[in-house]
């Protein structure tokens, strides 16, 4: 396996992002569950959900992975790529301490976390998969990096991400577009669609772009179109 190459460190970059940009509700979700613990109790329930999580998302890379091959699959990937973009930058505005329980105990906090995780994280896993994907085959080193900087993500980044995408909106733009480049890729790369996209594959980078432009610029749109209905 070659690594290390310029394309290698490109897709890390886009791995990174895209756990960057995903992990944030999965980080809130552990500072909700475990909230009314205390000290190493809140710490022990921290960590020990983090690590149930990132295994059952490891789990289900593996299932993905193989099932990328189905055919057909990867355009059901894709849109469901789209949806996440979509949800990323038009995200519910239920309070999280109405969606998340806290636990009474360490083990309950953990198990709510994992169950929790294990409900939000589908997407991400998809969005990390294909993230990881050189010239069109999975790079094993690239996802479990992905994988492995979930913990510290969403053991420490809660309060800096939430800050970070309040602060800085293009960031969430910039993620959903990120998304929306990995859903073309994942079109081209079906095995259905393949045959009938070949004649543009040189330019399917440009493809990825222009999509990824255009969406942003209609998620903005309708953005600013329901913050003035709402006001």
């Amino acid at each position: 396996m070659e690594f290390m190459t310029g394309e290698w460190f490109g897709r890390l970059f886009g791995v990174l992002v895209v756990n960057l940009i995903l992990s944030g509700d999965n980080a809130v979700v552990i500072a909700m569950a475990a909230r009314t613990l205390e000290g190493a109790n809140r710490k022990k329930a921290i960590v020990w959900g983090a690590a149930g999580a990132v295994v059952l998302r490891l789990i289900f890379a593996g299932v993905i992975t193989l099932l990328l091959a189905v055919p057909l699959l990867q355009v059901a990937g894709g849109l469901l790529l789209v949806w996440i973009a979509w949800g990323l930058i038009h995200e519910d505005d239920e309070d999280d301490e109405e969606k998340v329980k806290a636990g009474s105990s360490t083990w309950q906090a953990v198990r709510i976390i994992i169950v929790a995780d294990a409900v939000m994280s589908l997407d991400n896993v998809i969005a990390l998969v294909q993230a990881a994907r050189v010239e069109g085959e999975v790079d094993f080193l690239l996802l479990v990096i992905g994988l492995a900087t979930t913990i510290p993500l969403v053991i420490f980044g809660a309060a800096l991400l939430t800050s970070l995408l309040n602060r800085f909106p293009i960031l969430v733009y910039a993620g959903a577009g990120l998304l929306i480049y990995l859903a073309v890729e994942m079109v081209f790369a079906d095995k259905v669609l393949h045959p009938y996209l070949e004649h543009f594959q040189s330019i399917e980078w440009i493809i990825g772009l222009v999509a990824a432009g255009i969406f942003m610029v209609l998620a903005w749109l309708w953005a600013r179109r329901s913050a003035r209905a709402g006001s």
